[in-house]
């Protein structure tokens, strides 16, 4: 079983039966990140493996500090995985931003590479709604809001962060454009 596969079949494992749209969202990040391996400079099997395993945090098997990014890390570097796809789980979509409104800390212990491929896993994940439908980034983040409320920590999550994330979706539009990615 290759890299990706084991990945898959861990996620689906935590996430298939407790949480089944959140895992059909999962399925639809990680057939996204499928789209992006051939883009300039993203690491496809890094981005691919972080993909569809972003969100394992919400598992209830793992779910310890009630902060998903910060739970599926943890578990993931308990696991043996490599630091570089540990980090992206821990920082996917600016992560330390809501870390730091919920007064959580054990984000930043983890590196935010800023890089083409953390690029693409958030622009993955701003195009997938929580049942693995395709949204603009603009619907995504509006669905967000209406599922948490406009006034709540995660949507103020998103009006401090929607500038960082706006920014990563753009580069990794404007790379999908260079490499023929239909966007």
């Amino acid at each position: 079983m290759d890299r990706f596969d084991a990945a898959l079949s861990l996620s689906e494992a935590l996430l298939a039966d407790p949480l089944p749209d959140r895992w059909r969202h999962v399925q639809a990040v990680a057939a996204q990140a499928d789209r992006l391996v051939s883009v300039a400079d993203v690491d496809g099997d890094d981005l691919r493996i972080a993909a569809v395993l972003h969100d394992i945090g919400y598992s209830p098997a793992i779910a310890h500090a009630q902060f998903h990014p910060l739970d599926g890390a943890r578990f993931l570097d308990a696991e043996g995985y490599p630091e570089r796809v540990v980090a992206l789980v821990a920082r996917h979509s600016c992560a330390i931003v809501e870390a730091d409104l919920r007064g959580i800390t054990g984000v930043e212990e983890f590196h935010d590479e800023q890089s083409p491929t953390r690029d693409a896993l958030w622009y993955c994940d701003a195009v997938i709604g929580p049942q693995g439908q395709l949204l603009s980034p603009d619907d995504r983040w509006t669905e967000i809001r209406r599922r948490y409320g406009a006034h709540s920590l995660v949507g103020r999550f998103l009006d401090e962060a929607e500038p960082q994330l706006r920014e990563a979706v753009h580069r990794t539009e404007a790379r999908m454009r260079v490499a023929g990615v239909v966007l």
